[in-house]
């Protein structure tokens, strides 16, 4: 009874005292009954939310060419984890990926909710994506700051 997305983010703030995870999960959905089914798990809720961060994730290194261990790069752990770490989720962004036609369907007759973003797979998927600045302009709108004005 977990959510795992296909992609997911966390962006780690706060304090020692007083951490907490912003998270951009990306849904990959192949037919419209799996973006609803999504859709649900992701639908705002008065109760809060918790991030679980495995122990061997935390102890793992950030990159295959750097071997300092995850932990020490959220700026919230203030020492070596022996145990899986559970933080408060601050935020929580998601962006679903939708086939071509289902993509059209939806954006024409559906309203999203403001933590959801949508994109065609076939625009997540191309080569070179990372270098389409429309791909680029709606990923920067899913972050926080997005919503704050910057002189």
């Amino acid at each position: 009874m977990r959510t795992l997305p296909d992609g997911l983010w966390l962006n780690f703030g706060g304090s020692f005292a007083e951490p907490f995870v912003d998270i951009l999960a990306i849904e990959a959905c192949s037919t419209i009954q799996n973006l609803l089914d999504k859709r649900s798990r992701f639908a705002p809720s008065t109760h809060s939310m918790m991030c679980l961060c495995p122990i061997e994730w935390l102890l793992a290194p950030i990159t295959p060419t750097d071997p300092t261990p995850r932990w020490r790069t959220t700026g919230v752990i203030p020492h070596e984890p022996f145990n899986d770490v559970v933080i408060p989720v601050r935020e929580m962004r998601v962006l679903y990926g939708l086939k071509s036609d289902h993509y059209k369907g939806f954006a024409r007759h559906q309203l999203p909710h403001a933590h959801e973003f949508f994109v065609p797979m076939e625009t997540l998927t191309e080569e070179n994506s990372e270098d389409n600045p429309a791909l680029r302009e709606l990923i920067a709108r899913t972050s926080v700051s997005a919503n704050f004005f910057s002189p």
